[in-house]
């Protein structure tokens, strides 16, 4: 059976979690020097994504289950 496809791209941005999927914070790119270190410090963890995206990620990693 040939090997599934994945999405290279999706498979970098988001993590498998027990619970589900996991992803970096939006805004943490670029442009860095113009933001508060508060702001950078927030956005330096990840967050859960959302059941209703779960789907979605699922068929992009070809992830059985």
């Amino acid at each position: 059976m040939p090997k599934a496809k994945v999405h290279s791209g999706a498979a970098k941005r988001f993590k498998k979690t027990g619970s589900g999927y996991k992803r970096k914070s939006a805004h943490k790119s670029h442009i860095l020097t113009k933001m508060t270190t508060k702001r950078k410090r927030q956005l330096r963890g990840t967050s859960a994504v959302h059941a209703s995206d779960k789907v979605l990620i699922d068929r992009m990693l070809r992830a059985k289950g």
